[in-house]
């Protein structure tokens, strides 16, 4: 049922019509305006947002031939798109009110008009305006969405020759709708180099869709990709529209591709190859248009294996393939990506953005960060965090004795061995300085690398850190 707070415009050169329609309208809608020259419409236009406006066919004695109503609609039309205009023609106009819904009217109403006819039509009407502003907002809402989705979460850091490689494939690739494999390490910013190949494609103005396939458990992979009808299984309430219908006109990025079953790789090929999806729970199969990028921390020697990876699938997916180099390979892009994450955490957290000293610069690009950049980006967090001194200084970094994915020992390069020689007669015997003096050297010697120097100093990590803590280290 309309509402108290309508607005509608009624352009008639008819004053009986103007007064009967205002009488009639005003006891259904909050504004009724109304109109005897057209020439007045766009100023109207310009001042109200009306629901509905009532137009008449002619204008001025005479008239029949509907050119003056077919010319306002037109113009009413070129300053609202979403307006909703209702003609008023003579009975014998009809023909011609016909012709001019054809051209964007969204009824007519005959003279003498019927009361109940004119408040059914106009309600209508009124209910399509509001139904038109929703859909134009959800538009823009979605808009908004997608740009705010689909863009990077950040720059691609590094000039190194690996990285130079990295961004001339994506360059060249970017602009097809080729599919893509992402190979590397975790941490490695395998979504950062999807989001760029959709960011530079044909397709930057539509969704890019983000799955990670390893957090989706074997029921739901089916619903979650494909999505389900009503009643389709037993949690199954309403429909539900699946991944790859969601990304249609878009960029799909299947994350963790190497941790699918080899049965769910089955179905996910049948898709990709047919381009349609079909609901579980349905018998509807709809098309689909996406782009497929992938990415997985498998190394390729690995998915050319038949009993971990379906060869038909992979020749699917890597049309294009893209290796990124774990942090260990570009070491003279760590300073770059460091001082980033120190911008970015010291904003966060409301400190002021340090610099590195020679000692501690050189320690990270020394270290192997098994888990590459996102390694890096806590490390930098918590030294932005717990740092106290003017600089960054290695110890403000945890450096940690483990195995990388490559099997490497995550430790930094140590230098010649330090030796600390026995005291002479006047030597300073302080336990707590020589506690403090063998640390140090201790720390020094394995370039701050905790667990190696705790090793040397027979202390446990733990005992190694209170005592770096005791002495200020």
């Amino acid at each position: 049922m309309a509402g108290k707070d309508g607005k509608i415009l009624i352009v008639d050169d008819d004053e009986d019509i103007l007064v009967a329609g205002k009488l009639l309208l005003k006891r259904h809608y909050g504004t009724v305006v109304t109109c005897n020259k057209p020439e007045h419409i766009e100023e109207l236009m310009a001042a109200h947002d009306f629901d509905a406006i009532l137009l008449d066919m002619n204008f001025g004695p005479g008239e029949s031939s509907g050119d003056q109503g077919f010319f306002w609609l037109a113009r009413i039309l070129e300053i609202d798109p979403q307006a909703v205009v209702v003609m008023i023609t003579a009975h014998g106009g009809v023909g011609v009110a016909v012709d001019a819904m054809k051209k964007g009217a969204t009824d007519f109403i005959a003279k003498p008009w019927q009361n109940e006819k004119v408040v059914a039509t106009l309600s209508a009407s009124v209910k399509l305006r509001r139904s038109r502003s929703e859909a134009e907002e959800l538009k823009k809402t979605n808009r908004t969405l997608v740009k705010a989705v689909s863009e990077p979460k950040q720059p691609i850091l590094g000039a190194s020759r690996a990285m130079q490689d990295v961004m001339s494939m994506v360059e060249r690739s970017a602009p097809t709708d080729a599919n893509v494999l992402i190979l590397g390490e975790n941490g490695t910013g395998k979504e950062l180099i999807a989001r760029e190949l959709h960011s530079r494609s044909l397709r930057a103005d539509k969704v890019f869709m983000s799955v990670d396939l390893g957090a989706v458990t074997e029921s739901l992979f089916e619903s979650e990709l494909f999505g389900h009808k009503k009643g389709a299984f037993t949690d199954a309430r309403d429909d539900r529209v699946g991944r790859l219908q969601a990304a249609h006109g878009g960029t799909l990025f299947l994350d963790e591709i190497g941790n699918l079953p080899l049965h769910l790789q089955a179905k996910l090929l049948t898709v990709l190859e047919q381009r349609k999806v079909t609901p579980v729970g349905s018998d509807r199969a709809f098309p689909i248009d996406v782009r497929v990028i992938a990415a997985t921390n498998v190394p390729m020697g690995k998915l050319r294996d038949e009993d971990v990876f379906r060869q038909d699938l992979l020749f699917r997916l890597n049309t294009v393939e893209i290796t990124l180099p774990p942090l260990r390979a570009r070491a003279d892009d760590i300073p770059e990506i460091a001082d980033f994450y120190v911008a970015q955490y010291a904003r966060k957290y409301g400190r002021s953005a340090k610099r590195f000293s020679p000692t501690a610069l050189d320690a990270i690009k020394a270290y192997a960060w098994p888990g590459n950049v996102r390694a890096l980006r806590h490390a930098i967090e918590r030294a932005v965090i717990l740092s106290e001194g003017d600089m960054f200084e290695p110890q403000d970094f945890q450096f940690d004795a483990q195995p990388n994915q490559a099997g490497d020992v995550a430790t930094v390069k140590t230098e010649a061995p330090v030796n600390i020689a026995a005291p002479d007669a006047d030597a300073d015997l302080n336990l707590e300085r020589l506690e403090r003096r063998a640390i140090e050297e201790a720390l020094k010697k394995h370039r701050y690398n905790i667990s190696h120097a705790a090793k040397d100093l027979g202390l446990t990590r733990a005992a190694l850190y209170r005592r770096m803590e005791k002495h200020g280290l």
